[in-house]
């Protein structure tokens, strides 16, 4: 072909989107970074794996991944600051190991070698964090009613200064709509865009 692979790889952004189940005052986990059994509602889960499983690509920090059967076979890229740059995990040969601070979003995704499609983001709060600046196409936010009090945050700030949607709002991002997923828990999935 005309084209070199590496030519059409870097004009390829994926489209971004964020999936988060948070209790009701905006946690993703448990103080200790567990995932609280409240937090584990069938139909979210079945959402969620379902939206995982057409996606490209997975992001995740080091303690955050998003289970399931098919978890080892999918492409990854695992935020960490543990590496210079962007390398080969050496546990892992679908996934690679970036370091945000150290090379941008994009020489990651090249490494993916994958021509485009979705990239799925599945936390931490960090992570989630990140990609608010290098922008959701879409953030699918699930709500229920569970309590997880003094938990980890879906987004830095969150329960100090600020709600999950304040800070998505802060970020450009407006609600497109909501849907409730189970009515005996209260769970509803909103789906937040960027503005315009």
């Amino acid at each position: 072909s005309r084209r070199s692979q590496g030519q059409s790889m870097t004009s390829r952004r994926p489209r971004i989107e964020g999936f988060a189940i948070i209790s009701r005052e905006g946690m993703i986990a448990a103080p200790d970074g567990s995932f609280p059994e409240s937090l584990k509602i069938p139909a979210d889960q079945k959402f969620y794996q379902d939206s995982v499983d057409r996606a490209a690509a997975v992001a995740n920090g080091r303690h955050s991944a998003e289970g399931g059967p098919k978890e080892a076979a999918r492409r990854r890229i695992v935020l960490t600051r543990r590496v210079e740059r962007v390398v080969p995990d050496p546990d892992n040969a679908n996934a690679i190991l970036w370091n945000p601070a150290s090379a941008p979003f994009e020489e990651a995704w090249m490494r993916l070698n994958l021509e485009a499609g979705t990239l799925a983001v599945v936390g931490g709060t960090d992570v989630f964090g990140l990609f608010l600046n290098i922008g959701y196409d879409v953030f699918f936010l699930t709500r229920t009613d569970a309590s997880v009090p003094r938990g980890r945050p879906v987004f830095p700030g969150v329960g100090n200064t600020a709600t999950p949607e304040e800070v998505l709002a802060k970020h450009g991002m407006v609600l497109r709509d909501t849907r409730m997923l189970d009515p005996a828990t209260n769970t509803r999935l909103e789906a937040w865009v960027p503005k315009g």
